[in-house]
């Protein structure tokens, strides 16, 4: 077991990732992605597929889903007098029609400009971000602004994904389950999930529940800093709803576990665990950022994707799995073929 009095730093989750481990496109169907099962008890691991999963679970075990919903968040326009193309990437919406967003080239959008997207659809630049972006106030006409998101929007595949989305994309790139909009990138442990898996969950006598976090470009940007404590989370709006408190206190109360499929579920319930066996339903805001060494109070699996180096997602599993036994799994991961990154295989961790 790793030592409560190390104090890990940045460099200790790095480890090399060529190109060619990183997936670029999914796999052929969902559940047939790679699946490494990591025991934590035993070090034991071991490879199997995706559809495996309900062997791994008992009757009244807990597998909880994050149900956010990736809008198509990347958007086009010209300036309206010059032409220029610029690339608009929607953050967060501050209020009706008023979006914090990414521009890129920076320099040549400025407070007064106005974006065209379409004839009828465009925005104006009414402020400037702490972080580098833009407030900007959307108009248009006979529409709902998130349809002519739709419209006119691109999903918003992550950087490492050296490609241009392609139309497949908006149905990948997305869960079978999402259903509350708001996030800029997909939760990619849940791409794994089909409504047949699901299914057969259910028949295996475990359950389902469902949490929301809106997950941000956050999730991509990379730790700065070499002492961990001093790194600051971007933080994201999440819901655990009363429905789904209830099932996780019940749970816990049967001694059954509780599986998170993510790390941004897992975030969720870490967040609102108020006792070693109870959560209570809450909406708000988190930027809890865990690290080892942690003492997890909801979850007793995770299932997650094989994560960037350096990472907070990296970080997060060696919390709840020993840093050694994860390096050690990722070092087979890369022996045996497995996919990295969003698109990629899956892991287990029990």
């Amino acid at each position: 077991m790793i030592p409560k009095k190390k104090k890990w730093k940045l460099a200790d989750f790095d480890y090399p990732l060529p190109e060619k481990y990183i997936a670029q496109y999914p796999a052929k169907r969902r559940d047939l992605a790679k699946m490494m099962v990591v025991h934590r008890d035993t070090g034991e691991i071991e490879h199997k597929i995706f559809s495996n999963l309900p062997e791994y679970l008992r009757k009244n075990d807990l597998v909880i889903l994050n149900n956010t919903k990736v809008f198509p968040a990347r958007l086009y326009a010209n300036k309206d007098r010059t032409e220029a193309k610029v690339e608009v990437f929607l953050l967060r919406e501050l209020e009706n029609d008023l979006w914090e967003v990414m521009v890129r080239p920076a320099r040549k959008v400025r407070i007064g400009n106005k974006l065209m997207f379409t004839k009828n659809v465009y925005c104006d630049v009414i402020d400037n971000t702490i972080s580098g972006g833009r407030v900007v106030r959307f108009e248009y006409e006979g529409e709902e602004i998130y349809d002519v998101i739709d419209r006119v929007g691109i999903s918003p595949l992550p950087p490492y994904i050296k490609r241009e989305s392609e139309p497949k994309d908006k149905i990948r790139y997305q869960t079978v389950f999402a259903s509350e909009r708001g996030a800029v990138a997909a939760p990619t442990a849940g791409l794994h999930f089909t409504e047949g898996l699901i299914n057969r969950i259910h028949e295996k006598g475990a359950k389902t529940a469902f949490t929301t976090l809106h997950i941000g470009l956050g999730t991509f940007r990379p730790v700065q800093v070499e002492d961990l404590n001093r790194h600051q989370m971007d933080s994201e709006y999440f819901e655990v709803n009363p429905k789904t408190a209830l099932a996780i206190n019940e749970t816990k109360k049967k001694r059954r576990r509780v599986i998170a499929v993510g790390t941004s579920t897992v975030r969720s319930l870490e967040t609102v665990a108020v006792s070693g066996f109870q959560v209570s339903p809450k909406r708000g805001w988190t930027d809890k950022f865990i690290y080892p060494p942690y003492d997890f109070k909801m979850v007793d699996g995770i299932i997650t994707n094989f994560h960037q180096p350096k990472s907070t997602l990296m970080m997060m599993t060696s919390a709840f799995a020993n840093r050694d036994l994860i390096m050690k799994a990722y070092r087979l991961a890369k022996k045996n073929d497995y996919r990295f990154l969003s698109y990629g295989d899956a892991m287990l961790i029990i």
